[in-house]
């Protein structure tokens, strides 16, 4: 049997089912039609107020390989649900599976009993059982629905969300495609863990040797002594990982159609277990007009990097009658996703070679304070020459390193390494142990920062403070109180916290007032992105900037820095608050966010 009859034969099942459930769509609209050479429409798309879902298992292949996937109506991705703002929606979810599963509606607004967090609002779907999902559509833009049971979203357990606003698009458009990003692996979830907490940088294949680049020996000693590669980006790489444009692995090209001069909005999700995308379109500038479902006053730049779970919805207006590459590269320059944009299916455009992957710098690793000017692809040679900082273990102390606390005046300086896991200076409400490697001494706001990587690119590159919200937040009160959340870890035994706890060590709650106006502040003292999602809330990224905040339900916070979000709690229920990289949420990052009223008993 063929591929091209195995994904007919995929299609045909999931179309089957979906007809059943009353909701799909029997005439595949314009902006679901775009494919491959070869390949059948893929994306079946589902509609109305009541849908039917079945979970299962199917066979999955890309790249000439075979393996087994979790899939929604017979589909990797799930089928594409398109609804209306207004609408009240019922959609039936049939658990085929040999173990417990779930739908999480994922930046959707909802009664906290539908959010589909097995454990915190609902028990699961079990085995043969069917679960109802009821709520209104309170809201429009660009979403998505995945797993929130056990690894299941990394075998493909996730699709799109569309919703149509019901007074018309803000920034008008005349044709879309939706381009959904992941990552397919072949390896088993659970082994995937497993080598991550055997040696954390299992999948690392492109460690510093001792002739890497213009890295100097004492640098290499430095990072040596800190128990740190400057290499470690990903926890895992292209060496495990196939990256996917709806499904579809770079060689099959998929291929969004339009006509010369469209204006084409394409809707950008993050649907990954553990990737972060650099997302460009050679030869074409890109308008953001969305992010995270809410709309942005129209901002133009080159390049944008789309964290874990986070959406963004651009414009482009090709004029040439050419194709186009859309370039998904992986943070760790390990691999990329890629797509076209073409006025004919087959037609194919230059794919971009892999660029120099990036190495980490001391503002990476919290010492962000520090005016040292280099960015995070040079910090090698940085790093070398700062006086004071033991780098060859014969500087004496100087006095700006004596004031940040590296070294005592007259002594020999002691090595910084020794500052970054000073536990010491910890707040009494984390717990410190094995499970927190290190802390950044100086985390600062990176919201404003380009991203790893980027930080060279002669081009314009995205950063949240160019993000302004079209509509102002409602709740314009200041913060009544500020929280500070440490994002922690030890990432040689691969183990992920929160405040040094992790989930299953069952600490307390998250409480806050019904309606209470809150600032969060995260703290990232480690190594790693971590894109931050909480469930059943929008809240606004701090960025200081004149033309407001934007919007979100998912930040991403840079290593070594922070970020900080106001917060309404305006949705009573237990909401989770986790790390969206899969692999750090299943280690331990995630607590629980509880909203109630104050004459309730349990009430902060």
């Amino acid at each position: 049997m063929n591929d091209i009859t195995l994904r007919r034969r995929s299609f045909l099942r999931a179309g089957a089912l979906g007809v059943v459930g009353l909701g799909l769509s029997t005439k595949i609209p314009a902006w679901a039609q775009p494919g491959s050479a070869g390949l059948p429409a893929d994306m079946p798309t589902l509609t109305g107020e009541e849908i039917r879902l079945s979970i299962g298992r199917t066979m999955f292949r890309v790249g000439g390989r075979m393996g087994h996937a979790i899939t929604v109506n017979g589909a990797l991705p799930a089928p594409l649900i398109r609804l209306r703002e207004g609408q009240n929606l019922r959609v039936l979810v049939e658990n085929k599976l040999d173990e417990d599963s779930s739908i999480h509606w994922h930046g959707l607004l909802l009664p906290f009993q539908m959010d589909g967090v097995p454990g915190i609002s609902f028990p699961g779907i079990k085995p043969g059982a069917t679960f109802t999902y009821e709520f209104p559509i309170k809201q429009a833009g660009t979403y998505w629905y995945h797993s929130h049971s056990g690894l299941q979203e990394q075998l493909g357990l996730y699709g799109p969300i569309v919703i149509d606003p019901a007074a018309g698009a803000p920034a008008p458009y005349d044709r879309e495609h939706v381009i959904l990003l992941s990552d397919w692996t072949f390896m088993q979830p659970h082994r995937i863990v497993a080598k991550l907490k055997q040696q954390g940088a299992y999948f690392n294949r492109q460690k510093q040797s001792a002739t890497s680049g213009s890295m100097r020996s004492s640098a290499r000693a430095h990072w040596g002594r800190m128990r740190m590669d400057p290499s470690d980006i990903a926890d895992v790489s292209g060496a495990a990982y196939s990256f996917l444009v709806n499904g579809h692995g770079p060689a099959e090209n998929w291929t969004g159609l339009f006509k010369p001069g469209e204006r084409v909005r394409l809707r950008f999700i993050n649907a990954s277990a553990m990737t972060i995308f650099h997302v460009r379109i050679p030869g074409l500038p890109l308008t953001i007009v969305e992010a995270d479902g809410n709309p942005v006053r129209p901002v133009e730049t080159d390049e944008f990097q789309i964290s874990v779970a986070e959406t963004y919805d651009v414009i482009v207006t090709p004029i040439a009658d050419q194709a186009y590459t859309v370039v998904a590269e992986a943070i760790d320059r390990s691999g990329m996703a890629r797509a076209t944009l073409a006025p004919r299916l087959g037609m194919v455009a230059p794919v971009p070679a892999l660029r120099q992957r990036p190495t980490l710098s001391m503002r990476d690793v919290g010492m962000g304070g520090m005016s040292m000017g280099e960015p995070s692809t040079g910090g090698m040679d940085a790093m070398s020459g700062m006086a004071g900082m033991d780098m060859s273990g014969g500087e004496s102390c100087s006095a700006e390193h004596a004031a940040m606390g590296h070294c005592t005046p007259g002594k020999a300086p002691s090595a910084m390494h020794h500052t970054m896991r000073d536990k010491s200076t910890m707040p009494s409400n984390v717990k410190v142990g094995v499970g927190v490697d290190m802390i950044a001494p100086m985390p600062v706001d990176r919201t404003g920062d380009r991203p790893l990587g980027l930080e060279k690119e002669p081009h314009r590159v995205l950063t949240y403070h160019d993000l302004a919200p079209l509509t102002p937040f409602p709740d314009k009160r200041p913060p009544t109180r500020s929280i500070d959340i440490h994002l922690t870890g030890n990432m040689e035994r691969f183990m992920w916290s929160f405040d040094g706890r992790k989930m299953s060590e069952g600490g307390e709650p998250i409480r806050f007032e019904r309606d209470e106006r809150v600032r969060v502040n995260l703290i990232n003292d480690t190594m790693m992105n971590h894109p931050i999602h909480l469930h059943g809330h929008f809240f606004e990224v701090v960025t200081g900037q004149e033309h407001g905040n934007p919007i979100k339900h998912t930040v991403n916070v840079m290593p070594g820095g922070k970020a900080s979000f106001d917060l309404t709690a305006d949705a009573p229920g237990d909401w989770p608050l986790h790390c969206h990289l899969l692999y750090h949420m299943h280690a331990g990052m995630m607590t629980v966010v509880k909203v109630r009223p104050m004459t309730e008993g349990d009430a902060a």
